[in-house]
């Protein structure tokens, strides 16, 4: 089984003011993370603990941060887990000499994967992404998760370049958006048969609220921004919906509804800022001209926080 399976976690990165790393809020985090996935180590289900740690994702803010606050990132992060949880790091820049350099840093400070995503200011062709995804596959043995989000980078990939993508030897895996249009069973089928040609290939699920429904439906990972912060509860969830028992996903969904409706009014990112905080996780405000919610939406999130935190 490759790292890019199970339950890959996506914490925020605190910052002060200046953008510069808080790598002890950042430790803070990775902490209940990576005790979390020790209180499992006996556990036999399908699932055991954490699976990986998504550093630097869209909830991390790494369009946000300098190449050397994402080095000290990476270097805190690694140095922290010390191997005990595979760390995957996002990548993604405008230039793709930028990008080769990222991939390179990543590895250098001790990264296990690297996650893609095309960002650009002006619209790519796919072509133009191809041979982006080529020419940073070139630079590394490092594997790499095809970061697919059109909500934030407008570019959308087609099956005909995933499937083009799939067949680079060191492009290990996929990030999808919840489908639009089809349920997920079927997006599923269509990426598998695509992507068929490159055995081991894997193929997960954003969206926090509808990837318990991909796991059941046998996607290979829940990439999670609710994990990143709430680590326990996003296990119990992922390992009902990988033994296939819908009726206790179905019970344990019910705890993180309030949540869903925050992530879907605000995004993923506003929202676990302010519950870092609430939890006195960390003191940090994501980067402007992003702003932190005001006090009315901070306190639907502590409601939100208790209703989880009722999960047994």
């Amino acid at each position: 089984m490759s790292l890019f399976h199970g339950l890959s976690v996506f914490p925020i990165t605190p910052t002060d003011k200046d953008g510069r790393i808080n790598s002890d809020a950042l430790c803070l985090l990775l902490d209940r993370i990576v005790k979390a996935k020790g209180d499992s180590e006996n556990d036999t289900s399908a699932v055991s603990g954490v699976n990986s740690i998504g550093l630097l994702g869209s909830t991390g803010g790494y369009a946000y941060l300098t190449r050397s606050e994402r080095q000290r990132a990476v270097a805190v992060a690694a140095d922290f887990i010390g191997g005990r949880v595979p760390l995957i790091v996002g990548i993604g820049a405008l230039r793709t000499d930028d990008v080769q350099t990222l991939a390179k840093d990543a590895r250098d400070a001790g990264a296990d994967a690297l996650l893609l995503a095309p960002v650009s200011y002006t619209p790519l062709t796919e072509e133009e992404v191809y041979q982006h995804f080529v020419a940073v596959a070139g630079t590394t043995d490092l594997p790499i998760s095809i970061y697919n989000n059109p909500g934030t980078t407008h570019f959308t990939f087609s099956l005909d370049l995933l499937k083009r993508l799939s067949q680079i030897e060191t492009i290990a895996a996929v990030k999808m958006p919840l489908p639009q249009g089809q349920n997920i069973e079927a997006d599923l089928a269509q990426l598998r048969q695509n992507t068929a040609d490159k055995d081991g290939f894997a193929i997960g699920y954003s969206g926090d609220w509808g990837c318990a429904a991909g796991l059941l439906a046998g996607a290979d990972t829940w990439y999670s921004v609710v994990g990143g912060l709430f680590p326990s509860q996003a296990m119990k969830l992922a390992k009902s919906a990988q033994a296939g028992d819908a009726q206790e996903v179905q019970r344990i969904d019910q705890f993180f509804q309030p949540l869903w409706t925050l992530f879907k009014e605000f995004g993923g990112m506003r929202v676990m800022y302010a519950a870092a905080n609430i939890l006195s996780l960390s003191n940090a405000a994501p980067h402007l001209p992003i702003l932190p919610l005001g006090a009315a939406d901070q306190e639907r999130v502590s409601k939100a926080i208790n209703a989880l935190n009722e999960l047994d």
